[in-house]
């Protein structure tokens, strides 16, 4: 019947959108325990490899909005399309690569396009063909869940097929579930291309996409250098900049890329009085509610993907854990995800989104906190789970609610711009959440210290900021619409 053709072309489309967000957030965390076979087997050092997955990151962060505003111009099924073909085209080329080089250019360059092409349409093609609130919420868990569930088992399979098979199956698992996607997508109709298409701001790309690297590169650096004083010596072509003791690279770095950001929000302003189409409309961020959840977004995916990397690091360099142990050891956080991302739905029917967000804070700074009072008064696995588990249900439950109360303050029309904007900002948040939790405890490790500690009563201490941004969300907060299913056949 016609009326059910938008809900059906819903359900048909969301497994491989939740299984294209899996692989996207397996490639993330699948290598970090394959660095060593990778350097031999590539002729390379431990560095080259680290340097390979950081400026993966890096090329997905920083091209986030330009490739969300081309499902504007390409279409969205086709904006998605052509992500999956490049990055399976890099996955295969990273799995055959003989030298570093090969296995810069497959992974982190033509993944890292992939990624930022295939993600937002992810997000808008949800949003747009979802009848209601609560239905949206379900799909956006489904794919939230997937993304967790990527991320979380990452070092799990990619431990089990680097010890078992080689590291190179791990890429060639990810062509075989891309080529999968397409299969399952070719039955969707392609989306028409408006006409006249919109025009790409190619000088708003260059001025995003440079300042959104400069800020992520000063996150990683963090690592490398700390937070305040240079570590080591920071030199850029041979040639040192800063000596070892002076100030940290991170903020020279993180000072241009604002500046960077700074002019590209004068460019927007500058396009928009001029009547041409910029690469974000500034009215996005006139919305205060969406403005918070953004927030919420950004401190929500730095405390999973600290803790995920926190507890990782833990259990393989103070317990001696292998990474298929230290997977496993995860679980509970896992589970927790899943479950409360499949209740999405039931959820967003009794519940507002700023209750959800709330809640789900409050659950995690707990399990956080429960995590380091277990673990610091014992050395069993066992003291990790309840910690885990709530911390799970918690990111889980207000992952969804952030997601959806973003992207359906908005109409179809900003769809592209919003998916980009959120998804530039999560990017973010993941790797700060990362290089934040590595420079303390690299700060920390001194004898008589506790780094592990420390790095979770960071993540602690954040994921009660971001409970304070919740609670300021409006306690009337509801989607300025409620979106209504679009037809295959409506252009976009």
């Amino acid at each position: 019947m016609p009326t059910r053709q938008p809900a059906d072309a819903a359900r048909a489309m969301i497994l491989p959108l939740a299984l294209a967000q899996f692989i996207c957030s397996y490639a993330g965390t699948a290598m970090n325990v394959a660095i060593t076979p990778m350097a031999r087997d590539l002729h390379t050092s431990v560095f080259g490899v680290q340097a390979t997955i950081t400026l993966f990151t890096l090329t997905m962060a920083a091209l986030m909005i330009p490739g969300s505003k081309l499902t504007d111009i390409w279409g969205r099924k086709q904006c998605l399309v052509a992500g999956l073909l490049l990055y399976g085209i890099g996955a295969l080329l990273a799995a055959v690569a003989p030298r570093l080089g090969v296995m810069i250019l497959g992974n982190a360059l033509l993944e890292g396009v992939g990624s930022a092409l295939m993600i937002p349409p992810i997000y808008i093609l949800i949003t747009v063909m979802a009848p209601d609130l609560p239905t949206r919420a379900k799909y956006f868990g489904i794919v939230g869940g997937a993304g967790a569930l990527g991320a979380a088992t990452g070092p799990l399979i990619g431990g089990v097929i680097t010890s078992f098979i080689t590291w190179r199956a791990s890429f060639l698992l990810q062509v075989l579930v891309i080529a999968w996607i397409v299969v399952l997508i070719r039955r969707l109709p392609a989306t028409p291309r408006p006409t006249p298409a919109p025009r790409f701001d190619l000088t708003g790309a260059l001025l995003s996409a440079a300042g959104l690297l400069l800020v992520v590169l000063a996150v990683l650096q963090s690592t490398t250098y700390s937070w305040t004083t240079a570590r080591t010596d920071f030199a850029v072509a041979g040639r040192v900049l800063i000596a070892e003791g002076g100030l940290s690279p991170v903020w020279p770095t993180l000072a241009l890329g604002a500046v960077l950001l700074g002019v590209f929000g004068l460019h927007l302003r500058r396009t928009e009085r001029r009547g041409r189409e910029p690469l974000l409309r500034l009215r996005l961020f006139g919305d205060r509610a969406a403005n918070l959840g953004l927030g919420t977004q950004a401190v929500q995916w730095l405390v999973m993907q600290g803790t995920f990397f926190v507890t990782a690091v833990y259990l393989q360099n103070a317990r001696g854990y292998s990474a298929i142990l230290t997977g496993l050891v995860l679980t509970p956080a896992t589970v927790g995800i899943l479950a409360s991302s499949a209740a999405a739905e039931r959820f967003a029917r009794r519940r507002t989104q700023r209750t959800l967000i709330v809640g789900g804070f409050v659950a995690t700074v707990t399990g956080l906190a429960l995590l380091l009072i277990l673990v610091g008064t014992g050395s069993g696995v066992w003291r990790t789970v309840p910690g885990l588990l709530l911390a799970g249900l918690g990111l889980g439950t207000m992952l969804t609610a952030s997601v959806n109360l973003v992207q359906s303050a908005f109409p179809d029309r900003d769809q592209g711009d919003i998916s980009g904007l959120s998804r530039a900002v999560s990017n973010l948040g993941s790797s700060l959440g990362t290089a934040l939790a590595g420079s303390v405890i690299v700060s920390a490790a001194e004898p008589g210290r506790h780094p592990y500690a420390a790095s979770l009563g960071v993540l602690t201490a954040i994921g009660a900021i971001g409970l304070g941004l919740a609670v300021l969300l409006p306690r009337t907060a509801k989607p300025a619409r409620t979106a209504q299913p679009q037809s295959a056949a409506t252009p976009r």
